[in-house]
C-alpha cells in the first residue's frame, strides 16, 4: 500500500488541489449556452446579481457544494453543485447582509429538498446574526420530480418569513417567474422589488386562468411589475433593469436597521438642522380646493431634499417615504392633495397602515403630514369594507411605540383627522400651520346641517347660507381653536417646519412605552 507522503499531491483524495478543482467546477456552474440564454433574456446569473448587491462584489458562499439526493425521474444523473440556489453573506455599505439567489440555469431555479434546506439555513443564519435577508427570486416553483418534499420546503420558508417578521428586514427581489405557492414568501416579506419585462408573480398562470374563466391575458398583464405596483399593491418598486433594481435595494438597506433591537443608521452632516424652509409659505395654496404636490413639501423639509418613496404607483393619494432629518431616518406618511384631493380610501389606508407598522417594527420615528378632507364616500368603498380597512391604519398608529410627530398643513376633517395620527390616538407632538382647519367636516357641509332650518326659512337662502358658513368657520374652524383646547401643541411658521420637526424628534429619541402583557393584538384584516 502506497504511503500518503509518496503519493503525488495532485492525485491524493481530499487534497487542496482536488478542493480547488471542485470549487472551480462549482463556480463555473451550468454550460456557457445556459448562461448566454439567461443573458439573452436580459437577466443576470445568480452570482452576477450577488456581486451587484454586495460591497465590491465580494461575498462568502454557504453550502456551495450542496447537491440533491433525489433518485428517479431523470435526476439521478443530474446532480449539479448548488442545486439551483446560491446562498451567501456579505456586506452592504459595510454592514452584514445575508442573501439567496435562485439560479434559473439549474432546473429552472425550481425548489427541491436540498435547495430549500439551503434557503432555510441562510434565513436561520440571518436571524441568529440579527441581519437583513435578501431573496433574489428567479425560480419555476416546486421541483415536480421531488414531489411533496419540495412543497414541505416552501412551508419551511414561510414559517421563517413569519418568525422573522418584525425582527430582521426581509426583502424580496423578483427577477424572474414566481408562480403558485412560491409567491406567498415575497408577500410575507417587508419589501418587494420587481423588474419590468422579466419578472412575474401569480398564483395561477394565464393558461389556467383562461381554462377556468375564459379570460385571456399575458404573463405580464396578469402578474408583471407594473400590474403589481399599480393595481394589486403586492410589489413596492418596479425597475427597468436589474442593475438599477439592485442599486435601490442597497439604498433601502442603508435606511434600515440590521434588526429590531438596533436604531437605523444615522448620517448627520448632510444638511443644517436649523435650515429654514420659507418656500413652504407659498408652496401650499391657502384655498383648500386647490391641489398641490405633497412631494414638494417633503423635499423642502428632509435632508438635502432626498427621500425614498415606497409604493409610489399604488394608492397615490397617500405618500409613504423614508428620509432623513438631521441624519436620522424617519418614516413619512402624508396625504397627497394632487391625487383624489388627498382623501383616505381603502387602498390608501392599507398602504399607510403597512408602512406605519413596518416603521414601528424597526424603530423608525414617524412624521405624519396632514391635509385630508375625509374618507372617500361611495357605495363601492362602503361595500369594499372602508370601515375595516380604515381601522387598519387606526390600529397601526395606536399600536406604534416609536416617536410620532403630526403636522397639519391645511385641513383635517372628520374621522380622517383622527386616523392621521392625531393627539387623541397617541401622537407625541402635534403642530399646525397658520390657516389650518380642524373640524368634523368642511364649513359648507357643516353649515348646511347645523343651520338647515334657518337657511330654508330665510328670505334669501343663498345669502343666509354664506353667512352661516362664515360664522361656523370663524367660531369652530379658526387656526387656534384646536390649540386652545390642547389638541395641537403649537401653531408654527411654515418656514420653521424642518427645524421644529428635528427638535421634536431629538427630544423623543429616548421614548419608551410599556406594552400590555399579551401574545399579540387581533388587528383588523
Amino acid at each position: 500500500m502506497t504511503a500518503l507522503d509518496d503519493t503525488p499531491v495532485g492525485q491524493r483524495r481530499g487534497t487542496v488541489a482536488e478542493l480547488e478543482a471542485v470549487r472551480a467546477d462549482m463556480r463555473k456552474g451550468p454550460s456557457d449556452k445556459a448562461t448566454r440564454t439567461q443573458h439573452a433574456k436580459g437577466k443576470l446569473t445568480a452570482r452576477e446579481r450577488l456581486r451587484l448587491l454586495f460591497d465590491e462584489g465580494r461575498f462568502t458562499e454557504v453550502e456551495g457544494l450542496r447537491r440533491h439526493r433525489a433518485a428517479g425521474f431523470g435526476l439521478e444523473d443530474k446532480r449539479p453543485y448548488t442545486d439551483g440556489v446560491v446562498t451567501a453573506w456579505g456586506r452592504v455599505f459595510g454592514r452584514v447582509v445575508f442573501a439567496y439567489a435562485h439560479d434559473f440555469r439549474i432546473f429552472g431555479g425550481s425548489l427541491g429538498e436540498a435547495h430549500a434546506e439551503k434557503i432555510h439555513k441562510i434565513m436561520d443564519m440571518a436571524a441568529t446574526a440579527g441581519a437583513p435577508i435578501v431573496g433574489l427570486c428567479d425560480g419555476a416553483g416546486a421541483r415536480i420530480q421531488e414531489g411533496v418534499t419540495a412543497l414541505a420546503g416552501y412551508g419551511g420558508i414561510f414559517q421563517r418569513n413569519v418568525r422573522n417578521s418584525g425582527v430582521i428586514p426581509q426583502i424580496s427581489v423578483m427577477m424572474g417567474p414566481c408562480a403558485g405557492g412560491a409567491a406567498y414568501s415575497p408577500a410575507l416579506t417587508d419589501f418587494v422589488f420587481m423588474v419590468r419585462g422579466t419578472s412575474q408573480m401569480f398564483i395561477t398562470g394565464p393558461d389556467v386562468v383562461q381554462a377556468v374563466t375564459g379570460e385571456r391575458i399575458s404573463h405580464d398583464g396578469l402578474g408583471g411589475a407594473d400590474t403589481h405596483t399599480t393595481l394589486s399593491g403586492v410589489a413596492h418598486f418596479a425597475h427597468d433593469d436589474e442593475e438599477s433594481c439592485l442599486a435601490d435595494v442597497r439604498y433601502l438597506l442603508s435606511l434600515l436597521p440590521a434588526n429590531n433591537r438596533e436604531q437605523p443608521p444615522s448620517e448627520p452632516g448632510a444638511d443644517r438642522p436649523d435650515r429654514l424652509t420659507p418656500a413652504l409659505r407659498d408652496l401650499v395654496p391657502s384655498d383648500e380646493k386647490h391641489a398641490y404636490d405633497m412631494r414638494g413639501v417633503i423635499e423642502e423639509v428632509v435632508d438635502a431634499g432626498d427621500f425614498f418613496e415606497v409604493h409610489e404607483a399604488w394608492a397615490p393619494n397617500v405618500v409613504c417615504a423614508l428620509a432623513r432629518l438631521d441624519g436620522q431616518v424617519v418614516g413619512i406618511v402624508a396625504n397627497q392633495p394632487a391625487a383624489l384631493a388627498g382623501v383616505l380610501d381603502i387602498r390608501g389606508s392599507e398602504k399607510a397602515a403597512r408602512f406605519v407598522q413596518m416603521c414601528d417594527s424597526f424603530n423608525i420615528p414617524l412624521v405624519t403630514l396632514v391635509d385630508v378632507p375625509g374618507f372617500l364616500p361611495g357605495v363601492g368603498q362602503e361595500h369594499g369594507g372602508i370601515i375595516r380597512h380604515g381601522a387598519k391604519l387606526l390600529y397601526a398608529y395606536c399600536n406604534a411605540t416609536v416617536p410620532r410627530v403630526q403636522l397639519i398643513l391645511r385641513k383635517a376633517y372628520g374621522g380622517a383627522y383622527i386616523v392621521m395620527d392625531s393627539r387623541s390616538i397617541g401622537s407625541d407632538v402635534s403642530l399646525a400651520w397658520p390657516g389650518n382647519e380642524i373640524a368634523v367636516m368642511g364649513a359648507e357641509g357643516a353649515a348646511n346641517v347645523v343651520f338647515r332650518r334657518e337657511i330654508a326659512d330665510a328670505d334669501d337662502p343663498d345669502s343666509a347660507r354664506r353667512q352661516h358658513i362664515k360664522e361656523y368657520r370663524e367660531q369652530l374652524m379658526h387656526p387656534y381653536y384646536a390649540a386652545e383646547r390642547g389638541l395641537v401643541d403649537d401653531v408654527i411658521d411654515p418656514a420653521e417646519t424642518r427645524a421644529r420637526l428635528i427638535d421634536a424628534l431629538a427630544v423623543l429619541r429616548t421614548k419608551y412605552v410599556a406594552q400590555p402583557s399579551r401574545k399579540h393584538g387581533n388587528q383588523p384584516q
